[in-house]
């Protein structure tokens, strides 16, 4: 079942240093904010697919953030007390397409490249969360929300005075070092320990 059904998805960029370094760049000044459409949506179990036109198409965990109260310049004070709650989030990107486009919206855009669950998970400290990624079985991310270049409650204060964040609406803070490509019968695991484990099976999008 879809533990969300946000407004809109807000991704952020290159919120680990590690990760911008090992696309080769550097952590911004100021957060990197794109958007992922809500058909991009998949419960766990779901099926992830892989499009043709990609030749590489990366996991990235990720601590997601739900909105539990209408913001809009709000402090960090007020940002930490707008979060409704935390839940698992892979943003899957085409990282071929990324870099020929130059812009993000095509290759974080297919339908099943935002897989989010098992659910959302209220009371926790954001300053306690760690994160986890395995594929096949094999841990390939591990981080904790504290290194991040910019935190929780900086980044929902910067996007509130951007834009008006609803209720339900997601907050993908951002992927740690370690993403790599999936495969035609991979099974991806996101884990953030207290939130719960989102597990995905992938496949080819022209395969049966």
């Amino acid at each position: 079942m879809m533990p969300v059904r946000p407004s809109k998805i807000i991704g952020i960029g290159r919120n680990y240093l590690e990760h911008a370094r090992e696309l080769g760049n550097e952590v911004p000044v100021v957060p990197i904010l794109f958007f992922k459409p809500p058909t991009s949506l998949i419960a766990t179990g779901e099926t992830i697919l892989l499009p043709s036109v990609s030749t590489r198409v990366e996991f990235e965990a990720e601590i997601g953030v739900v909105v539990g109260k209408r913001v809009r310049n709000v402090d960090q004070s007020g940002a930490e007390r707008a979060i409704g709650g935390f839940v698992c989030v892979n943003d899957v990107t085409c990282r071929d397409l990324q870099k020929t486009d130059g812009q993000w919206g095509r290759a974080k855009g297919f339908d099943t490249f935002c897989p989010v669950g098992p659910k959302v998970v209220a009371g926790l400290d954001w300053r306690g969360l760690e994160l986890i990624c395995r594929v096949n079985g094999v841990q390939r991310q591990r981080a904790r929300s504290t290194d991040m270049a910019f935190s929780i409650p900086e980044l929902i204060s910067f996007l509130s005075g951007i834009m008006t964040l609803e209720p339900g609406d997601l907050i993908a803070t951002g992927t740690p070092a370690g993403t790599a490509p999936l495969q035609h019968g991979d099974v991806v695991e996101v884990e953030s320990p207290g939130v719960g484990i989102l597990s995905n099976p992938v496949r080819s999008a022209d395969t049966p």
